[in-house]
């Protein structure tokens, strides 16, 4: 029977930990947080120091009991929990439940802290147990608090002045900023015209060479117009080409640090959350054959670049044996952490260098061996020598003219030979420079011949080239993750959840893999939070908020007075907004004019977010797309065809679609399509000659969120769907097993006689009988491990039949 009891958060975290430990331990997942501020009112006592009345989550009720349970009978409890702010409040909280138990005084509650899930991280923080840490908690609680004020008190306002299910969190209404500011950039921005001039050159040897005009008359030239640029060929058509000056010398390219959480989240090809938890899994354990459960990683939210003494002598023993001596340095690099690090952790780094990717990628799926490999050859590569390169660089006289050309040949790899293609797949490509300046040393770099002073040149090619500048581009994920890093804003535990709701709230659609505000965004910013709440948007105030919470959690703030100090100016903000800010529920007056009845347009919100309606409704009920149409689909020119009517684009709950202007008399929409050549309609429903067998109208073929299907053309009237048969009988009632779609667009397979039936299959029937055991039918199956495999459904038969094996 065991002595102690260690809490974790996951099921997953928990069999890892389990392996290590002997039968004394036993250890459970909390799953996560068991207790939480109430969702159906504030849950904050603002007038008693802002003490939380925090309550049991539904969901984990079941999981406390089992944890109740299991500590009744043991001596001491273990809190495991992630070593950060969240960790130590899930630990704190099941602590507070675990001592209201009978007997709780004889029993001791220890605080285990590790960095990475080894054998020797978590046996060495057995010897060494600790004590839930108050001050952390404590920083947490004011995160907690702090959100739930400013949700509670001006999501209600949104709610009356605009619709229901808005909200305006502390930390996501400056990253909306943030995204809406970069917008309004844009639509300023007017671009500037200017030129390039590149001369196509051969020496005495090959290869001929490319250079770009810099100077003219020794003063750096600027092209801004095609007849400046033609002027110039002009002049550069007569001229004789002579070498002026040949410069070589040696570039070194030092070594990168070890991952933190942003740098991580900005490198991977994934989105933010998508990373986060491939990170986890590979934190908390993946089976390795002989090894069982094997955490890979160290803990993957950190904003430091410090590792341990022993990590770099293993990764420097690694590094000389398989690089050898001239890829190491004489001493392991440091590098400095940022200035407002909280230096908790340790960088992100495998746990051992004995686990190389390559080694256990067949025990990874893809994804986890991509971001295995990115941890693994940053890691190893941050402490390998710097590559270096012998750059050269020439001018070439052609009049008054200067051209001149780079070339660079790598030296020796250094870090490079581990992490080079990693980092070609993650650098950002370099911004043209308007000003006629140099390109990117590296980029655009080239060979060039053997080349000396004086030497003449022959001239292939003179070529222009016209460009012009470029807007700032919107944010993507990782660069608006960059973005709040740098300002200040969140911390790497919350930037995942900051760009989900700012999706989730519809705040921003995410076009091309980037973040462009919707206009319901725009105006929560510009015309609703904007007036009244200026220091909730405002990024230094954000991020000095962030720095208090750090100081609460150092012992040098106070939770009470913190949030004293925030909640004073929120209060008198709050009664401001109340009055000043605009009530789209009614309307707000616009300078537009209803086409229909002449009657003032004013601007309303909606299930799908703001648009302009007449002032004369129920009268007028003439309504108009607020958002700007979305880029190629102004020109789309579409008639109906149930009624001939035009067809205009309308926004849905899915994005912008084409609907009969006859609605609601005739309610034909149709899909738009994104194409290479631009945004199309989807084509009209296809009529066929098959009889609908409920009504007898024909049956078409529409085009639907997940692809085409057959349905009634008496849609809503009759909404009979013809669904893809498998030629497999449904084992409950006979009917046909036919292959239907989840609300999110999943293949599954049921019987077509639903509801009356209710029999669901995930993988696909093969019309075959089990050899084995004389089961109806089979079912097909295909990994990356095994193939494609034929399988009994029957839980009690064990055939299985593939390409790689015969019936077992």
């Amino acid at each position: 029977m065991a002595k102690a009891l260690v809490i974790v958060e996951s099921p997953a975290k928990a069999k890892t930990i389990n392996k290590y430990l002997g039968r004394d331990f036993k250890v459970v997942a909390s799953m996560g947080h068991v207790r939480d501020l109430p969702k159906s009112k504030l849950g904050v006592d603002v007038d008693d120091g802002f003490a939380p009345a925090y309550e049991v989550i539904a969901s984990r009720k079941k999981v406390l009991r089992e944890l109740k349970d299991a500590a009744q009978k043991v001596k001491e409890i273990f809190v495991a929990t992630d070593p950060d702010r969240e960790g130590e409040a899930i630990g704190w909280h099941v602590a507070q439940e675990l001592s209201a138990l009978k007997g709780a005084k004889t029993r001791a509650i220890h605080r285990l802290m590790f960095n990475e899930i080894t054998k020797k991280a978590v046996n060495e923080a057995l010897k060494h147990p600790g004590h839930i840490d108050r001050r952390m908690v404590d920083a947490q609680q004011a995160r907690r608090v702090l959100d739930r004020l400013v949700g509670y008190k001006i999501s209600p306002l949104l709610w009356d002045k605009v619709r229901r299910g808005l909200s305006a969190g502390r930390v996501q209404s400056v990253a909306l900023k943030l995204v809406c500011d970069r917008e309004a950039e844009i639509q300023a921005f007017k671009a500037e015209e200017y030129w390039y001039v590149f001369a196509r050159l051969a020496g005495a040897l090959p290869p001929e060479f490319q250079a770009r005009l810099v100077k003219k008359g020794g003063s750096t030239l600027k092209i801004g117009t095609e007849a400046e640029a033609k002027a110039a060929l002009a002049d550069l058509s007569r001229a004789t080409y002579t070498v002026t000056a040949v410069t070589t010398k040696e570039r070194k390219k030092s070594p990168v640090p070890p991952y933190i959480t942003s740098k991580l989240q900005q490198a991977s090809r994934f989105p933010v959350k998508k990373t986060m938890m491939i990170a986890q899994q590979l934190y908390e354990g993946v089976e390795l054959p002989g090894e069982g459960a094997v955490g890979l990683i160290t803990y993957m939210r950190t904003d430091s670049t410090r590792v341990s003494d022993e990590a770099l002598a293993e990764v420097r023993g690694f590094i000389g044996q398989r690089y050898g001596q001239d890829s190491l340095p004489a001493k392991p690099i440091y590098y400095r952490a940022k200035k407002d690090a909280q230096d908790a952790h340790e960088a992100i780094r495998p746990t051992s260098t004995a686990y190389e990717p390559d080694r256990v990628r067949r025990h990874l799926t893809a994804d986890q061996y991509y971001l295995y490999r990115l941890i693994w050859n940053r890691f190893v590569a941050s402490q390998m020598t710097p590559a270096t390169f012998d750059e050269t660089t020439v001018e070439i006289g052609a009049g008054d003219y200067t051209f001149r050309a780079k070339g660079s040949v790598p030296k020796f790899p250094g870090w490079l030979a581990v992490y080079g293609a990693d980092a070609a797949d993650t650098a950002a490509a370099p911004a043209p420079d308007p000003s006629g300046g140099e390109p990117d040393e590296e980029n655009g770099a080239s060979v060039l011949p053997p080349l000396e002073e004086g030497q003449r040149l022959d001239l292939r090619d003179l070529r222009p080239e016209q460009k012009f500048t470029q807007p700032p581009p919107r944010y993507s994920e990782a660069t608006l993750v960059k973005a709040l890093e740098e300002n200040g804003i969140g911390r790497p535990s919350t930037y995942a959840s900051i760009i989900g709701v700012l999706q989730a709230r519809e705040y921003v659609n995410k076009t091309e893999g980037r973040f462009k505000p919707t206009m319901l965004g725009r105006i929560l910013v510009t015309r609703l939070l904007s007036p009244s709440f200026d220091d909730i948007l405002d990024l230094e105030y954000t991020a000095k908020m962030e720095e208090q919470l750090d100081e609460i959690e150092n012992g040098r703030a106070d939770y009470r007075s913190t949030l004293e100090s925030f909640y004073e100016k929120f209060e008198k903000d709050l009664a401001k907004a109340k009055g000043v800010m605009p009530n789209l529920k009614e309307g707000e007056p616009t300078d537009e004019t209803c086409e229909k009845c002449g009657s003032p347009m004013v601007t309303k919100a909606g299930r799908f977010g703001l648009f302009l309606a007449c002032s004369a409704y129920p009268d007028c009920e003439n309504t108009r797309e607020l958002e700007k149409p979305e880029p190629g689909t102004e020109d789309i020119e579409e008639t109906c065809e149930n009624c001939g009517r035009p067809m205009v684009v309308k926004r849905g709950r899915f994005g912008p679609f084409l609907a009969c202007t006859g609605y609601p008399e005739c309610k034909t929409t149709r899909k738009l399509i994104s194409t290479k050549q631009g945004v199309t309609a989807a084509r009209p429903d296809q009529v066929l000659d098959e009889k609908c067998p409920r009504c007898g109208a024909n049956l078409v073929v529409k085009h639907g969120r997940f692809g085409e299907f057959t349905a009634c053309s008496n849609y809503p009237t009759c909404k009979y769907v013809k669904l893809k048969a498998t030629g497999v009988k449904c084992p409950k009632d006979g009917g046909d097993i036919v292959e239907r779609k989840s609300r999110r667009g999943k293949v599954f397979f049921g019987c077509s006689n639903y509801p009356d039936c209710d029999f669901t299959l995930w993988n696909r029937p093969v019309d075959e009988k089990c050899p084995d055991c004389g089961a109806p039918f089979l079912v097909e199956k295909t990994t990356k491990r095994h193939g494609r495999q034929l399988l009994c459904q029957n839980e009690a038969c064990s055939y299985v039949r593939s390409e790689e094996l015969t019936a077992v």
